[in-house]
């Protein structure tokens, strides 16, 4: 008599495969020292926003300490902070939740 034969299974932990496929973000957080008026134009020259969403965006960096202004693959994001950085805005960057 012989023994059944065992079918393969792939074992995925999907814990991983999750996280590796979440976005980056790209954070600008609020500082005492650029005036308003000068993020907005950072973030219309730099990532092609209309004065409309510059400013709400540059809003909610002032009213809540932070915004996230780009999201995607890591060296997409990483190149955002370095322009917002050159640009001498506080900014990082930081994996999105897994939510």
């Amino acid at each position: 008599m012989t023994s059944p034969a065992a079918t393969p299974t792939e074992i995925r932990d999907t814990d991983t495969i999750v996280e590796e496929n979440l976005p980056w973000l790209c954070i600008c957080w609020d500082d005492p020292v650029n005036l308003m008026s000068y993020v907005v134009y950072v973030l219309q020259s730099l990532f092609g926003f209309d004065r409309k969403r510059a400013t709400e965006l540059m809003m909610q960096v002032h009213n809540e300490g932070k915004a996230v202004i780009s999201s995607g693959e890591r060296d997409k994001v990483e190149a955002d902070v370095k322009k917002l950085h050159t640009a001498g805005l506080w900014a990082t960057m930081q994996r999105a939740d897994a939510q």
